[in-house]
């Protein structure tokens, strides 16, 4: 998640560029040209209602030394709270959409749910030694949202992966520790457990259910 001080420096790197190439660039203009931009960057990460004279008030203590009410890191505490609760309630929807959907799909037959709330189906079972969080395992896989949208198959790519047990999101490092060789299984991953509120670039976005069909092959020491 991006913190005001993230932002403070995106705003200023452009506005380097404009110092060097300006010598005539008068300070009263530098500081209105850098607010702007700060303002700008602020707005579009969900600060429209901000408090100008209070967001001044702060930029004056820093740049003048002369001491500041809240300290650097309550104040990127309070921020990133702020953020956070404003990115939940943008994907309020999606996340009671969601919720409904592990919910309901608590009670079908054959679904186990864990106390960290991972859910999963035992298609075929496996036998053998399961793996710990320290190996690795070659595994087929494919990857969905709820609308059924794939976004990541090893069975597309014709091959299967080999990946360290504890380098993969927590829904799989659980599941896989429980599964055996052999063994297919259908993940029902809550966000928690999987990209939370970040999302994953453009294909998972954030509070999202990923659901997966996951074959483990073979398990390396």
């Amino acid at each position: 998640m991006k913190t005001v001080f993230r932002i403070l420096i995106l705003a200023i790197l452009p506005l380097s560029c404009l110092w060097a190439q300006n010598d005539d660039t008068t300070m009263d203009s530098v500081s209105y040209s850098l607010g702007v931009l700060v303002a700008q960057n602020l707005k579009s990460q969900g600060f429209s209602e901000l408090n100008a004279e209070q967001f001044a008030s702060g930029v004056v203590d820093v740049i003048s030394g002369s001491g500041q009410r809240i300290s650097t890191e309550q104040a990127q505490v309070m921020v990133n709270d702020f953020m956070q609760k404003a990115q939940e309630a943008q994907f309020s929807v999606n996340i009671e959409k969601e919720n409904a959907f592990l919910e309901e799909n608590a009670k079908k037959e054959g679904v186990i749910v864990l106390p960290s709330g991972l859910q999963y189906e035992v298609i075929e079972e496996g036998e053998g030694e399961s793996p710990s969080a320290q190996d690795k395992v070659v595994a087929h896989y494919k990857g969905y949202l709820l609308d059924g949208k794939v976004f990541d198959s090893s069975y597309q790519r014709g091959e299967p992966t080999t990946f360290p047990v504890n380098g993969v999101i927590q829904g799989w490092q659980e599941a896989l520790q429980l599964m055996k060789p052999g063994a297919k299984w259908k993940l029902y991953i809550p966000f928690a457990l999987a990209y939370g509120e970040r999302g994953a670039g453009q294909a998972i976005p954030p509070f999202a259910t990923l659901i997966f069909d996951i074959e483990l092959i073979e398990v390396q020491k």
